[in-house]
């Protein structure tokens, strides 16, 4: 089972959002995977963020959409420009006719008719657009590289 490799047995989750009632539900389904142990946090700003980010180290990040866009944008842009671009983003839709994020969040998930399972499954394919995108940066920087030698070999040649 290649999918018990990816996610360990216990897992930190930092959990944003500004709704109760629907933060609970969404810990109900975090709870809910079975043959895993979800740690979880809460926060309910960037300030919380950043102070359950020392505390906490989550693994993965679930923020609910409705915080409002601009906080959801400023959240993402610096999250993702602090030390914690490591850590996968998943953002919690009320619709898909929503707006997405873009750099920084590896995926998104309706809230309407959230399983245990669709959420794990989620949090999955979040590790895995992550660990693509790593891989991609990675290549990306080692050809840039290369072509630059490439390219000052042939000038030097001229």
């Amino acid at each position: 089972m290649e999918e018990n490799k990816i996610l360990p047995e216990k897992w930190n989750v930092l959990v944003v959002g500004n709704n109760p009632t629907e933060l609970g539900q969404v810990f109900d389904r975090l709870r809910g995977i079975r043959n895993k142990t979800i740690l979880t946090e809460i926060a309910f700003d960037l300030q919380t963020i950043l102070e359950r980010l020392t505390l906490f180290r989550p693994q993965h990040i679930l923020i609910d959409d409705n915080v409002g866009r601009q906080a959801l944008h400023t959240m993402v842009d610096k999250l993702h420009r602090r030390k914690t671009r490591h850590i996968p983003i998943t953002i919690l839709k009320n619709s898909n006719y929503q707006e997405t994020i873009g750099a920084g969040v590896m995926n998104f998930v309706l809230k309407q008719n959230l399983t245990s399972e669709l959420l794990y499954r989620e949090l999955l394919n979040s590790i895995h657009f992550f660990e693509t995108q790593r891989y991609w940066d990675k290549a990306y920087r080692k050809r840039k590289g290369q072509l630059a030698r490439l390219v000052k070999a042939a000038i030097g040649q001229i």
